[in-house]
This record gives C-alpha cells, structure tokens and sequence, in this order.
C-alpha cells in the first residue's frame, strides 16, 4: 500500500495531496497518509463526508494520525 507522508504539513497541503492521489485510485485501490496535525483530522471529514472513498483515522501516537482511504466505486 502506498504510504503519502504529510508530516509537518499543515492544512491544506496534506489535502492537496489527497485529493492529488484520491485521483489516481480505481476502485479497490487504496493509500495511506501519516498526518501529526489535528486540523486536517476535521478537514479530510469533511471533505470525504459525501464522497465515494472510505477512510479509518487511527492515532498510533500522541499527535500523529495514520489515515487509510479506499476509493469505493
């Protein structure tokens, strides 16, 4: 799985790159972001509420999420 390092990005640059590699996805594919802001926790939410992509947010520590996304259809 492709893993889309965002480690000290800050909003909206890790959804930039999301939306970026979101394009890229046929359905079934799927990709992860390591994120250590809480802020794009709520945007990228937000964004894929009415989106065909699943995701799972994970804090594996204090501050630094692993999200994985998979397009659907």
């Amino acid at each position: 799985m492709k893993k889309l390092d965002c480690f000290g990005d800050i909003c909206p640059i890790p959804l930039l790159k999301m939306n970026h590699e979101i394009e890229t996805l046929k359905p079934g594919e799927s990709f992860q972001m390591v994120v250590d802001h809480s802020c794009v926790i709520e945007s990228i939410r937000e964004s894929l509420a009415k989106s065909n992509i699943e995701f799972k947010i994970d804090e594996v520590l204090n501050g630094v999420w692993e999200i994985t996304l998979k397009k659907t259809i």
